[in-house]
């Protein structure tokens, strides 16, 4: 029987059973939308410690289906207090950005995603938000409305106009689509 909070009502301390089963599934994609965003791997690491200290202690009342949705919505809030810091926005985007898979070949390959990332570190962050959800994670646009209670327009707004954004600078760069 798993310890899954059960209903609505008072907000019960998840149990050990189920915070392992939620690490277990998710900790990757936490991990993995954490260093695409911020770039270092150590902060992204220490940011999916956060998340899931925050799971365990914050007894939230999780609905089924929906736990990888919070999981997401506070590494996203979590990398956009460490991106706000002045400071990390100069080290992570004056340096050389990192790889998210391991490149299987192809030098030019390799400086496209490179570019990519950088460009897409440069949009603003209401937009690299919904990027980030939509084409990396794989989430609709209904989802990410929910997840980021905002209307839905809004995110398909923000999705095209990220992209043109995303196309300029990229342009601006020398990279041709």
């Amino acid at each position: 029987m798993s310890d899954r909070p059960k209903g609505r009502g008072a907000p019960q301390r998840i149990g050990e059973e189920y915070f392992e089963e939620l690490y277990t599934q998710y900790a990757d994609d936490v991990l993995r939308m954490s260093y695409f965003y911020l770039g270092d791997r150590q902060q992204a690491e220490d940011v999916t410690q956060d998340v899931f200290v925050r799971l365990f202690t914050a007894t939230p009342v999780l609905e089924p289906g929906k736990e990888k949705g919070w999981l997401l919505k506070v590494a996203l809030n979590r990398c956009r207090d460490i991106w706000r810091n002045a400071w990390m926005r100069r080290v992570v985007l004056g340096s050389p950005a990192m790889e998210l898979t391991p490149a299987p070949g192809d030098l030019d390959d390799r400086m496209e995603r490179r570019e990519m990332l950088s460009a897409i570190h440069r949009l603003p962050a209401d937009f690299r938000d919904v990027i980030l959800l939509h084409y990396y994670q794989g989430y609709g646009i209904s989802e990410i409305a929910e997840m980021l209670n905002i209307p839905e327009g809004t995110i398909s707004s923000r999705l095209s106009r990220g992209r043109k954004k995303l196309e300029e600078i990229l342009k601006e760069s020398g990279i041709s689509l």
